[in-house]
């Protein structure tokens, strides 16, 4: 049986439990998550929050395509939940949660760093960090977005 697909972008705060309920399976032993969240100092500054901007429809199509990528690479022994949040957080808020499950570790482990870095390689979402001293940030991110 071909594995399953979830992706979506929200406004609603992530839920790993969310994640993990969608992709287990009885036949999978293994489940890998990767979640990202807002870390407090970057770019030589401390940090207050940071607000994603997404081009949803784009960015769900491109989410979708790059998990048909992954099923087709892995054979389709995967099911895959990948959600991006749009807005602003705080420092600690989730911004992404990628949860994959195979039969076998390996290709959970292998799968999910392979998600993650081509989401942020391809996706159409850009943050913005807000610093402690009132000032804020659009940070480099993949080729949709140029930067001097």
């Amino acid at each position: 049986m071909p594995g399953k697909i979830h992706v979506s972008i929200t406004e609603y705060a992530l839920d790993i439990a969310q994640a993990h309920e969608f992709v287990a399976d009885p036949a999978h032993g293994a489940i890998d998550s990767f979640v990202g969240a807002v870390r407090d100092f970057n770019m030589g500054k401390p940090v207050l929050g940071v607000s994603y901007d997404v081009f949803e429809e784009l960015a769900e199509k491109t989410l979708q395509k790059l998990s048909q990528e992954a099923l087709a690479k892995w054979e389709g022994k995967l099911n895959i939940y990948i959600a991006h949040y749009k807005g602003r957080l705080d420092v600690g808020g989730i911004s992404v949660i990628i949860a994959v499950s195979s039969p076998h570790r390996a290709e959970s482990f292998d799968a999910c760093r392979h998600l993650i870095e081509e989401l942020k390689h391809h996706a159409p979402i850009w943050k913005q960090e807000h610093y402690t001293d009132g000032d804020s940030e659009w940070v480099k991110g993949h080729a949709l977005c140029q930067h001097a």
